[in-house]
């Protein structure tokens, strides 16, 4: 008689914890002066939340935006003299190429989804601070910008794109996928930005994207400016939003604490992927 068939069952994949802390960032940095904070990012190419892929071009996956999420509420919370948050990139002629494309390949259903819900919930609670807590936002796009790197500038009061002559905003993030990212950029075009609903057709499916005279021209930018002004303008404009802001300067900031490494929160909404068997824990305390 023949030995009934056995299979082997993958151990789970550790879950993710979305406690962090600027000490412990390893895709942005966070500087705060006067009242102007600066977040800019810098990716690890090699520091992926999962194994199997590089975030190359700025690209992220969840770990970038877990970062990008504690940092938001530290400038929120820790630090009410800032008014104005320049989003800028480390990388030379690129701010952001948006969502790794292989990481989404080897990702499951459940963890595509999950990653576009926070990345989405992540870009609203800058809107919303920008609505309730007079914390304006200003994406320095030096390079090139495309899909969710767009959505992430779309998410801004005012996006500012280098005059390069090659630098370009876009939604479809790579030739001939035929994906748009889905974190919001069709509705942000049309409903926030105001964008001729048939510019925004053309420029949902123009790969090489929009650059220079036209991007503004099509209010897919708020400004164009020369590279040796790029700087020096965006800091002007920072300083001039900032100066709109009616948080309290003089107040003291509320500190978030550290989270110990390995620790678990008290309260935390956990997902299960059915395919991929790992979990994922969002903390719901502080």
């Amino acid at each position: 008689m023949s030995e009934p068939a056995t299979t082997s069952v993958e151990p789970a994949a550790p879950p993710v914890n979305f406690d962090t802390h600027p000490s412990r960032y390893r895709h942005w940095r966070l500087g705060v002066a006067g009242a102007v904070a600066t977040l800019t990012m810098d990716v690890n190419e090699e520091a992926g939340i999962r194994p199997g892929y590089r975030l190359k071009l700025n690209s992220y996956d969840l770990g970038v935006d877990i970062e990008l999420y504690d940092a938001l509420q530290r400038i929120r919370f820790e630090h009410p003299e800032v008014g104005a948050v320049i989003l800028a990139s480390a990388k030379e002629r690129i701010f952001c190429s948006g969502a790794n494309i292989f990481m989404l390949g080897l990702s499951s259903h459940a963890w595509k989804v999950n990653f576009c819900k926070f990345t989405n919930e992540t870009r609203n609670g800058m809107e919303d601070s920008s609505t309730h807590s007079g914390i304006r936002f200003i994406a320095a796009c030096n390079g090139t910008t495309a899909g969710g790197g767009y959505e992430l500038a779309l998410a801004c009061d005012e996006i500012v794109l280098v005059d390069d002559r090659s630098s370009a905003v876009s939604l479809p993030e790579v030739p001939l996928l035929g994906v748009l990212p889905g974190t919001g950029g069709l509705t942000r075009l049309t409903d926030k930005r105001r964008v001729r609903r048939d510019l925004a057709d053309v420029f949902c499916t123009t790969v090489e994207g929009v650059r220079g005279q036209r991007a503004r021209d099509w209010a897919l930018v708020d400004a164009i400016v020369k590279p040796q002004y790029f700087q020096g303008y965006v800091q002007q404009r920072a300083l001039a939003l900032a100066g709109l802001s009616e948080r309290p300067k003089a107040a003291a900031g509320v500190a978030l604490p550290a989270a110990r490494s390995g620790s678990r929160s008290r309260t935390a909404s956990t997902i299960a992927s059915s395919t991929s068997g790992s979990t994922v824990q969002r903390s719901a305390s502080n």
